[in-house]
């Protein structure tokens, strides 16, 4: 998921496969697949009448069992392309962590992820390439179908880095290495360059490493629908602070890092009518080079919620980001009302119409955008459609 496409939001993709290369296997040896979102939103802020937007975003992915295709054995690896158009309407909405998990400030086409994974015995894999950090970090499945970017990565990470962290849209170069405990138990490490970058941005795929690089760790307990974790993060060079400067001006530089906490319950029957899933995160950073000293976002998930629609599932959630101190310095010397955080409410309903559609009418409701005690109450109403190849 995306900050998500992450983010946060979980990716309903149809594969279809090429099964010549199947072999004696159900799965085939290599998958080709996309997914097509276009989303519709009014937005409703500062009290004027509700402005409407179109955005939408194509994402293909490819991914093969190296072992079958080319004889490497214990390999596979995986590509994902993006390309997004469209507006921007959080610049209406004018919120600080988003509204919509497919909204860019550069619609282009880019090679989102590219990465070769390497079994290392029965329990241990590694990955190495492109690599979205919220794809196995700091997710839950729980808040997959919620559409503000809060629910995908916590807005705590999401805001650091010279260049935002190895998130949607624009990953790095990263090393992953994951241990399986038991039947439930997992822990993982990963090492991503600090500064994202890839093929399609501006300054191509980041390279050099100048900024040093972002470490992330996780772990956990993790079955049947149920989830309990904790994550780690930390840059290895000093960043900017986001307000205070040196005697010559220059801005102070500061240890970026944070910690987060996940969980996950699935409650009743998972293959029933009504299954639910609840979840709840939360996490804290440094508060001093980004807007954010921390926040959480909790909901619950609920499928099959129309008696006969297998595919219908409707969630509830709410996150609150809280503002840094540096941050709401800047605010008041502008002259504004701070408060301590943005808050907002997400209800979605989801479900699919034919084999290949989904609608998705969404309804957010958002608090003090931007951390402005007196702004007006942003109301942004969203129909998705989801189109699977």
């Amino acid at each position: 998921m995306r900050g998500t496409f992450g983010g946060g939001s979980t990716a309903l993709a149809l594969l279809f496969s090429t099964s010549a290369f199947a072999q004696e296997t159900k799965e085939p040896a290599f998958d080709l697949g996309a997914t097509y979102r276009v989303d519709l939103s009014g937005v409703a802020a500062d009290g004027r009448r509700m402005r409407s937007f179109g955005l939408d975003d194509l994402n293909v992915e490819a991914n093969g069992d190296l072992d079958r295709l080319v004889g490497w054995k214990g390999a596979s690896f995986h590509v994902d392309i993006l390309n997004n158009l469209g507006d921007r309407p959080n610049d209406a909405a004018g919120t600080l962590q988003g509204i919509d998990n497919i909204e860019v400030a550069s619609p282009k086409l880019r090679l989102f992820e590219a990465w070769v994974e390497q079994k290392l015995g029965s329990r241990t894999t590694l990955r190495a390439g492109l690599y979205d950090l919220n794809s196995e970090f700091y997710s839950s499945d729980a808040s997959g179908l919620l559409i503000a970017p809060a629910f995908g990565v916590g807005s705590e990470i999401a805001a650091t880095g010279p260049n935002g962290p190895s998130i949607f849209p624009t990953t790095a170069l990263a090393v992953r290495v994951e241990q399986r405990f038991g039947g439930a138990g997992f822990a993982r490490v990963a090492v991503l360059n600090a500064t994202a970058g890839a093929l399609g941005d501006e300054h191509g795929s980041a390279l050099d490493f100048d900024h040093g690089v972002l470490l992330i760790g996780e772990a956990g307990v993790e079955k049947d629908g149920d989830k309990l974790a904790i994550g780690a993060w930390g840059y290895s060079q000093r960043q900017d602070d986001i307000a205070a400067v040196d005697g010559a001006g220059d801005p102070v530089r500061r240890k970026a890092r944070g910690v987060y906490a996940i969980a996950q319950k699935a409650i009743g029957n998972q293959d029933g009518p009504f299954a639910a899933s609840l979840f709840v995160r939360a996490g804290i950073s440094d508060g001093k080079t980004t807007p954010y000293k921390g926040g959480w976002q909790a909901g619950v998930l609920v499928s099959k919620i129309v008696p006969g629609r297998d595919d219908s599932q409707f969630s509830l959630g709410v996150n609150q980001a809280y503002l840094s101190g540096g941050y709401r310095d800047l605010l008041r010397g502008g002259g504004t009302h701070t408060t301590a955080s943005e808050n907002a409410i997400e209800l979605s309903y989801a479900d699919k119409l034919t084999k290949f559609l989904t609608l998705q009418p969404d309804l957010q409701f958002i608090w003090n955008r931007g951390g402005e005690a007196d702004a007006e109450r942003v109301t942004v109403a969203t129909l998705r459609a989801t189109i699977e190849f």
